[in-house]
């Protein structure tokens, strides 16, 4: 496979793939281009920023209030969980009521012995796997 890149300030920015089949990297590709359209704004107590999915570890609900968990912290998302699900490409998947969770941040998950799932983040953050989402959480990780 062979990769050219121009450089034109005065052209729409478009990437335009010819492949004999569609292959993983060329998905992996188009997850990315999506997700880097996508964007959301996080808050903190006196300033915005701007943040790719792919920095993001999760989006949780605390105190009625939603959150973005990256490396440098946690961010107050201003919409709610369903529109955020809503807007996410195939690299996040819910993992209870109040988290989804983005697949490539997580780094392992624990079982007990009474059978609940504990999801370790790259960050340090831990949260539980549902009872109703273990199915869906197993099938997107091919488990």
């Amino acid at each position: 496979m062979k990769l050219r890149i121009l450089i034109d300030k005065q052209q729409e920015e478009k990437i335009l793939i010819y492949a004999h089949e569609k292959t993983p990297l060329i998905e992996e590709i188009e997850r990315l281009v999506e997700d880097s359209a996508l964007g959301f704004t996080g808050y903190d107590e006196d300033s915005q920023f701007r943040l790719n999915p792919a920095d993001i570890h999760c989006f949780t609900v605390e105190d009625g209030r939603l959150y973005a968990l990256t490396d440098s912290g946690k961010l107050l998302i201003k919409m709610r969980l369903y529109q955020v699900e809503e807007k996410l490409s195939g690299n996040f998947v819910k993992i209870n009521q109040s988290c989804i969770a983005n697949i490539k941040k997580i780094a392992r998950f624990d079982s007990s012995v009474t059978g609940t799932l504990r999801v370790v983040f790259k960050n340090g953050y831990e949260d539980y796997v549902s009872r109703r989402q273990i199915k869906s959480v197993k099938e997107r990780l091919g488990l």
